[in-house]
Parts: C-alpha cells; structure tokens; sequence
C-alpha cells in the first residue's frame, strides 16, 4: 500500500479499488457477524438456527440491512423499517476506501474523484450481490436488485467523498465552487443542520417525557445483560429514523405506525405498538403533545431553518439583481425541502403484510411541505437580506464619492480607506453578476485618465 519514489501508484487503478472495495466489505461484514454470533450466544432463544451457519447467513442479512436492503420473510410479508444508524457503518468503512485510494496515489486531481468512486463501486456492488445470494433461506431472503443498487450508490458515494477528503479539507473543496453554487449548497446545509439539531431536540425530549414507558418495555423482554447491550445497540441504530419522525412531526404531516393511525402536531392515533423499547416515545392521545406555546415554536422551526437559508445564500453570494436573490433563495430552501422529503421516504417502511404494513412518514407530503415552508420562507428573506447589503453597500458608495465638505461634518475623522488623490476605495461585498460570461477578464477604459495626465505633466512644470 506504499507510493514509489517516483510518486506513481503501486497498482494499477481498477486493482486498487477492487482490493478497498473488498476490505471495506469485509470489514463491515466481520464486525456483524461478531455482534450476531454473540447474540446467539448470549440469548440462543432467537431462532438463529443451523448452527454456524444459520449465524453467519444472518449476519449476512444483518449486513444487506445496514445497506437498506428490504428482507422478505415467509409467513410475515416485507421488512422495510430498517435501522438507518447502521448505514453509518458501511458508509465510514467505504470512506476510509476512498481516502486510502488517494493516499496510494490514483487521485491528484478533482476530476479523479469519479474514478475512484466508481473503481471501488463496481466491485462492491458485486459483492453486495453475491451476498444476498449467499444469505438466503427458505425462511427469509433479501432483494437482489435492492443490494446490487444500493450497494453500487452507497459506495460511489461515499467512496467519492473519502477520495475528495484525502485531497483537500473541507473549506478547500467548498472553496472549488463557484460563488453562485456555493451559496445555494451551504444554504441548503444551514437548513438541513438547524431542521436535524431540532429533530433530535424534540426526539429526546420526547424519550425522557417517557421515560418510565421505555423502562417497563425493557423489562417485560427481560433481554438478560447481553441482550439488553444488543438491545441498545438496536435503539440507537434506530436513531436517526427518530430524528427524521420527529422532523417530519415538525413540518406538519407527522406520520403513521399502521394504517390507520396518525401522529402529527394535533393529536395521536394509535393502535396497538410492538414490544420495541424505542416506542415508548410514540405521543399518544387524541390532543396535542404540547402546551400551545411551545408547540407555537415547535411548529416554527421549519421557517427558522428557511431563514437560515436565505441569509446563508445572499451573505456568500449577493446580486445586484433584486428579483434574483429570491430564485436563489428559494432554490436552496427546495433543495433542503426535496433531501427532508427522501430522508422521510426511506425512514419509513412495511412491517410485514397486515396492519403495519404503512409505517413512518410519507415522503411525498413531507417534502412538498418542507419546500412551502422552508423553500418559501428562504425566498423572501433572501431577498429582503439581499436589499438590505445592496442598499448598505450603495450608502458606502454614495458618501465615499461626496465632496469632503458635504460627505463629512466638520471635525470627523477622515476615512482610511481614502487615497492621496482623494478617492476611496471601501470595503464592499462580493456582488456577483448574473450577466458576467467572461469569468472576471474584463478591460476598463477610464475616459478621464488623458487629463489626469495633462495636469500631472503641469504640476511637474509649475514645480520646476
């Protein structure tokens, strides 16, 4: 895994995205099989089966899960609530890859992230694959197509962006972007930052309202010290989902655990919940969960986040059009409104055929939400906030350019930024504009230089 002195790759290209890809997968596979093989251990009731065997090919399910990978069990239906915590696993494993490919030496510029992506891709989405083959039972099996797609776009995902981080820091590679970009992405990021801190607020807010719940759902397992570490390992892996429910709970639509029922803002319809500690935090009855006051800034934390959009797209990028900043605005707010909304789509899903077979929020109506309320929001403060710096930035303008007598009262102090010739050059934003094809590379003609230099020439004859 060394660099020549030459400072050319050891291996060839695909071959060293063949061995990340592997490594990654190998990784992350070995570290469920530990966790499996000590739940069957420690509570051998499960039903794990098969012997050795019957562990490892739950594991390997276990493994296809944490890539989001739907399980289908005989007698049950589909099992597509999955744990999102988990992809964390295959996902930093997969980062690390990418990051090794760019110490080993295959990328050294930006347009080598792709390949790299791509190289440990492919092969992991073989992997995956052969995987769900291997895992399969007469009692349960996973989606085939599910594990070769989602595997390939984890990877390239996340492959990419170890590739990109072992290439520059964070700030140099926003820095890569153009203004323009950059100001709806970071804008887009404000929102979503603000919409997951207040999630997870709110998510563990509810879980210590009930707290006494979660304990006596522990309890009536009565899981032993061994299966009570797995059982927590499982709450947290379920984790995220929480957050997105508690988001989506924020914005209004709220969402269903089976058909029929409905958890939102005003009120609770619950049916009958399975035995799963993380539950407990579940609001029931039929009237809010809140006093009104707090649910008034519950409720309006989605337009706190389209503010923050707004502001964050016209600071790193003002415009000296005043009906483009709010099209910027609310660009970035819908793109954080579209991301909330396929968050929902996937934190959600069946339970099996019967009653849950609707659990979660439902990502259409979340997402159309999201981008009235924090889409809308971030239009109309972005182009108030963009009206705001052009008007300050002209008042610059306008007193830096009056006569001295008229700019200043008497007895005020000169600014600093004036220059011998009695111009001043102020410090203004950076205003980019829209129009502007040429990249910067423009030529000025000053139409006033010629007699500029027609008194300096003067000046230097009165001296001598």
């Amino acid at each position: 895994m060394s660099v020549p002195a030459e400072g050319l790759p050891a291996r060839p290209f695909l071959v060293a995205g063949g061995i990340a890809a592997l490594a990654a997968a190998t990784g992350g596979l070995a570290v469920l099989v530990t966790l499996t093989a000590i739940g069957w251990i420690t509570a051998p009731h499960v039903g794990l089966g098969g012997g050795l065997p019957g562990v490892l090919r739950s594991a390997g399910v276990l493994w296809l899960v944490a890539h989001h990978v739907e399980v289908t069990v005989r007698g049950v239906g589909r099992i597509g609530l999955l744990p999102l915590g988990l992809v964390l696993l295959p996902g930093a494993l997969i980062e690390r890859a990418g990051r090794w490919m760019t110490h080993a030496g295959h990328v050294r510029r930006p347009r080598d992230v792709g390949y790299a992506a791509a190289a440990i891709a492919f092969p992991y989405a073989l992997f995956t694959g052969a995987v769900a083959v291997g895992s399969r039972t007469p009692q349960a099996s996973s989606s085939l197509w599910q594990a070769v797609l989602t595997g390939f776009l984890l990877a390239l995902l996340a492959g990419g962006l170890g590739a990109a981080r072992g290439l520059a820091p964070w700030r140099r590679l926003a820095a890569l972007l153009p203004p323009r970009p950059r100001s709806v992405v970071l804008g887009m990021v404000a929102a979503l930052a603000l919409l997951t801190a207040s999630g997870a607020l709110l998510a563990g807010a509810s879980l210590a309202v009930h707290l006494n719940e979660y304990r006596q759902a522990v309890d009536s397992l009565s899981p032993g010290p061994g299966g009570s570490a797995l059982l927590l390992l499982a709450g947290l892996s379920y984790l995220p989902n929480s957050v997105i429910w508690a988001v989506s709970y924020m914005l209004g639509p709220g969402f269903s655990f089976g058909l029929g029922t409905a958890v939102s803002p005003s009120g609770s319809a619950l049916g009958a919940v399975p035995a799963f500690p993380m539950l407990a935090a579940l609001p029931a009855g039929t009237r809010a969960a809140f006093p009104p006051w707090l649910g008034f800034f519950v409720l309006a934390v989605p337009y706190l986040a389209g503010v923050f959009a707004g502001v964050m797209t016209v600071r790193i990028a003002p415009t000296p059009y005043l009906e483009a900043a709010p099209l910027w605005g609310l660009l970035s707010g819908s793109l954080a409104g579209v991301v909330t909304g396929f968050c929902a789509k996937f934190s959600g899903g069946p339970l099996g055929a019967g009653r849950l077979a609707s659990v979660g929020p439902s990502g259409a109506e979340v997402g159309l939400v999201a981008v009235l309320e924090v889409g809308v929001t971030a239009a109309v403060v972005a182009g108030a906030a963009n009206w705001l710096v052009l008007r300050h930035h002209i008042r610059r303008l306008a007193v830096a350019s009056a006569p001295a007598s008229v700019a200043r009262p008497q007895g005020s102090p000169v600014p600093a930024a004036a220059t011998a010739a009695g111009h001043a050059t102020p410090a203004r934003p950076h205003v980019v504009d829209e129009t502007d094809s040429a990249g910067g590379h423009r030529i000025y003609y000053d139409p006033w230089a010629r007699e500029r230099d027609d008194e300096d020439g003067q000046d230097d004859e009165d001296v001598r």
